[in-house]
């Protein structure tokens, strides 16, 4: 459900939302079009989601038009996003003419119209090839740091015809002769993931997750994969609970039809043993109330993985006022700042020192918390996300583009 603006004037920094009417202003009536892979699962999708309709309701004509592709192109895509991240991943000639072809068949069924056109990540990007004018925008959310060559220089050919490139942090971007801009993901704070909760709803959604409330909770909330590494943050928690009495609860999903997600899960379950301290929750992708919940009881949230992207999970769980303890992967350090809405760590040991130091000081818990959601409140909500969009679109399609 499109929401108006104004429904962000109390949590967005004051004066955002009449300095985002200002700048939409300049470009009213200007067409905005992204084309993506996907239109659910992910932070990008999610976020899309929200900005299309508040794009419109601002005079901006927005449309998002999504791939169409057999079971063949979403391997080939899985296979190419993991191969762009730096894992080893064959990219055959048949599988870049089967991705060309789906790229060509859906250039030829889109309208690609528009005065600005942003193409999220690499699925879509051989669509500029079929360019009918207006300026073009490679979005890239992935981190390039360490690609898999052949498939970066695959992909490389078609991101060298856009008119820029954005990335999520500059150490997620590939050397290249276009323009370039970094731009954070954001959270819609009004969303069912992220608004305020009554404790009687908090408390409800626990029950039915049969999550008691008698001790702090640690929480982990990630896919059960293990570049997320939740059996270093059991590891971490066991050392915790030398000292103090606490739960853990470990919440995510891509366990279904995923060998490694179910996997994982039986090793968590297995090294845990008969802990009813311990809960490993399999949540599906739609619950997001669940999730909002489940921030919002915990005494600290625990974010660890060995490699991840830009983490924006951390700022939705700074936003609900908690410490986050996590590693310095990614786009985390951009997020926590150390010593104030949390603790940066190098290992389950130090990530266990944290956690039982907070849990020793909970006036300390209280002002990261505060200082978290303030963090957030200035850089990372989707208002912020907004002003960096209508300042792109006034720059390419501006007078003087």
């Amino acid at each position: 459900m499109a929401r108006e603006l104004d429904d962000y004037r109390d949590v967005a920094p004051k004066g955002t939302i009449d300095f985002l009417y200002r700048l939409s202003e300049s470009v009213a009536g200007r067409q905005f079009l992204h084309i993506s892979a996907v239109r659910y699962g992910g932070g990008m999708a999610e976020i899309l989601r929200r900005l299309i309709p508040i794009l419109n309701a601002l005079g901006v004509v927005a449309r998002w038009e999504v791939l169409t592709g057999d079971q063949q192109f979403l391997e080939i895509s899985r296979r190419m996003v993991h191969a762009l991240q730096g894992r080893e991943q064959e990219l055959s000639e048949p599988m870049q003419q089967a991705y060309l072809k789906v790229n060509r068949r859906n250039a030829e069924a889109l309208n690609l119209d528009a005065d600005l056109v942003m193409i999220h990540d690499p699925q879509p990007a051989a669509l500029v090839e079929h360019r009918k004018g207006g300026k073009w925008i490679w979005r890239c959310h992935l981190d390039l740091a360490q690609p898999q060559r052949r498939a970066w220089s695959f992909v490389r050919r078609f991101v060298l015809k856009y008119d820029a490139a954005i990335f999520s942090l500059d150490g997620f971007a590939q050397r290249l002769p276009i323009p370039k801009f970094m731009i954070y993901p954001s959270i819609d704070p009004l969303s069912a993931k992220n608004r305020e909760l009554p404790r009687a709803e908090v408390s409800q959604a626990l029950e039915r997750l049969a999550i008691p409330r008698d001790k702090p909770i640690l929480l982990q909330m990630t896919p059960f994969e293990r570049v997320k590494d939740p059996m270093g943050t059991l590891r971490a928690y066991r050392l915790v609970k030398q000292h103090h009495a606490c739960r853990l609860v470990l919440a995510g999903g891509g366990v279904a039809h995923n060998p490694e997600g179910e996997a994982v899960v039986a090793e968590i379950k297995n090294a845990a043993g008969n802990d009813p301290d311990v809960h490993v929750l399999q949540l599906p992708p739609e619950a997001d109330l669940e999730l909002n919940a489940l921030q919002r009881a915990a005494a600290i949230v625990v974010h660890k993985p060995l490699r991840e992207g830009f983490g924006i999970a951390v700022s939705e769980a700074m936003w609900k006022g908690k410490p986050v303890v996590g590693s310095v992967a990614g786009g985390l350090s951009a997020q926590i700042i150390d010593g104030v809405t949390g603790f940066l760590v190098h290992s389950e040991e130090g990530a266990a020192f944290r956690i039982r130091h907070l849990l020793n000081n909970p006036g300390l818990m209280q002002r990261m918390g505060g200082a978290g959601r303030e963090h957030v409140r200035r850089n990372f909500l989707i208002t912020r996300h907004l002003s960096e969009y209508l300042t792109l679109l006034n720059l390419f399609t501006g007078r003087l583009a």
